[in-house]
């Protein structure tokens, strides 16, 4: 080839904009989404039971408690009446919990100092749910240390 056509060689036809996704994962997500919809389509068609539902179990125990945010670590824990009954500066796991309600009860437009509702039943569940907006979150499901932190709260808070 002489100089002039390696000068005035065309470019090759695949982009090689490093931003673009390539065209079989895009197909391979597509068919993803596509097969997910209808696994859920045939289940709901079949009336399949639910799996990983709690089993229902008898009430041990409950406690109506408030939790307040101070910051990205800091969590007090009030009584209903305001009374504050723990203040954890490095809260940890119930930190995160308060972080869950706090952003569930903005999406809905409810008063962050409403009290949630802490649970144990009979068979080992413990829950923390949210009266005001539905929100729950089975403390089990999130390791035993964690679900310990609420138990430890409970006790030292003492029952109503």
């Amino acid at each position: 080839m002489t100089q002039m056509d390696i000068n005035t060689r065309k470019p090759a036809l695949r982009s090689q904009n490093p931003e673009m996704i390539p065209k079989a994962l895009l197909l391979a997500m597509f068919a993803l989404a596509m097969t997910t919809l209808a696994i859920v389509t045939a289940s709901v068609v079949a009336d399949r039971p639910h799996v990983g539902v709690p089993a229902p179990s008898t009430m041990i125990r409950e406690r109506f408690i408030v939790l307040e945010g101070l910051s990205a670590q800091a969590v007090k824990v009030r009584d209903v009446d305001g009374s504050l009954l723990l203040d954890l500066p490095h809260g940890g796991f119930v930190t995160v919990i308060q972080s869950g309600v706090f952003t569930e009860r903005r999406q809905h437009g409810v008063d962050q100092t409403k009290p949630v509702r802490i649970v144990e039943y009979a068979n080992g569940r413990l829950v923390v749910e949210d009266p005001e907006t539905g929100w729950s979150a089975e403390l089990y499901a999130f390791g035993g240390d964690n679900k310990a932190a609420f138990e430890a709260l409970l006790d030292k808070i003492g029952t109503n």
